[in-house]
């Protein structure tokens, strides 16, 4: 006479009756034997972790690749399941699984660190768009309709549409689209603008300058802003080009001094 446990109806064809199995499995000793009997439970639920990681085939690894991730997910699940607490090995092994096969994404598949909540906005808002693009015909869900249905708000719903362009990275050698003379994303990066360094130095001497007596406040304009050589300097004040320089010298000293010990 058949026992309950293997007439009891299944949800799936793929989920055996291994009740029995991790029983005796739990009472085994570490050997030969207890291994053997963990690989028959695994083979048999083999067929599962593959229906598992099938639900994930669309979103851009190999299914063979998704097969071993779930096999390991299997594998966790076998060894870390206790029969004694009354559970069925089947509503442990789900998500055991599934989990192993998210985590697979989260760590691998993304070329840069995305926070786990976008992670998960970004599925809620494809699968919302994919529900709501059977039914809206000829244009795509907007916004709103995206949020009612996954029961976000719409700045989260921006949030997950921008991940969903953000799964991978584009090289920066990549041809810019439309380009039709070969430029790449590299060629179109801004960089550091050499003369941020002047104006900052210009900031930290303006009040030091603006407190210098008329005379040389006037050399260094002539000097540094009209481009003016001490030969014209000191023919236009009537002083010789060694007391130009002296003069140029000596603020120009005055002045490092001062700001640097502003910084200190």
């Amino acid at each position: 006479m058949p026992n309950r446990a293997n007439t009891k109806r299944r949800p799936h064809d793929d989920t055996p009756d291994t009740a029995e199995a991790f029983r005796r499995l739990a009472t085994l000793p570490p050997g030969p034997q207890r291994d053997t009997l963990r690989s028959q439970i695994v083979e048999a639920w083999l067929p599962m972790a593959d229906r598992l990681a099938g639900r994930f085939r669309s979103r851009g690894e190999a299914f063979d690749d998704l097969r071993q991730v779930a096999a390991l997910g299997l594998v966790k699940a076998v060894d870390r399941y206790d029969p004694e607490l009354g559970n069925a090995f089947e509503s442990y092994a789900v998500p055991t699984v599934t989990g192993e096969i998210k985590r697979h994404f989260r760590d691998h598949m993304w070329t840069l660190h995305v926070p786990r909540r976008v992670q998960e906005l970004r599925n809620r808002v494809r699968f919302a768009g994919q529900e709501l693009a059977q039914t809206v015909s000829g244009r795509r869900p907007t916004v709103a309709e995206i949020a009612e249905r996954a029961q976000l708000s719409e700045e989260d719903v921006r949030t997950g549409m921008e991940a969903l362009e953000s799964f991978t990275a584009l090289s920066l050698d990549a041809e810019l689209p439309g380009s039709q003379d070969g430029y790449s994303l590299s060629d179109v990066l801004g960089a550091a603008d050499p003369a941020l360094g002047t104006v900052v130095d210009r900031e930290a001497v303006r009040d030091r300058l603006a407190a210098l007596p008329e005379r040389e406040r006037a050399i260094l304009y002539m000097r540094f802003f009209e481009d003016m050589t001490q030969s014209r300097i000191a023919e236009r004040l009537g002083i010789s080009q060694m007391h130009v320089s002296r003069l140029i010298n000596r603020c120009c000293n005055r002045l490092r001094e001062q700001v640097l010990n502003d910084v200190a």
